[in-house]
């Protein structure tokens, strides 16, 4: 199975990013991507709210699967967003490409 290097909460927000911004959904911008790039961190909240709701498998997600793996796969992509998503956030700059560029040998 694929798994994903991108957080779950950020695939999320993303998702939900894409849907407010692109034409192809309840958006006006034919080409949305560098604009979901910008602002997905602003879907953050709805992202979790997302998970938080998908907690608990339904009747159908549980007769396919482990009810209790679920629950702690949410528990974890809920958890660990700080720790995934913080290297995002951790130089935002990074992927704003209308930030200015950073000398990494100032001051050396």
């Amino acid at each position: 199975m694929p798994i994903s290097h991108t957080p779950l909460i950020e695939r999320i927000a993303r998702v939900l990013a894409g849907l407010r911004l692109s034409e192809n959904a309840d958006g006006t911008e034919p080409s949305a991507s560098r604009s979901v790039d910008l602002e997905w961190e602003d879907c953050l909240e709805d992202a979790r709210a997302v998970l938080r709701t998908m907690r608990e498998p339904d009747a159908a997600m549980a007769s396919a699967g482990n009810e209790e793996i679920w629950e702690a796969m949410i528990a974890a992509a809920l958890s660990g967003e700080a720790s995934d998503t913080g290297a995002s956030q951790a130089n935002p700059d990074e992927t704003n490409p209308l930030a200015p560029p950073i000398n990494l040998n100032a001051g050396s």
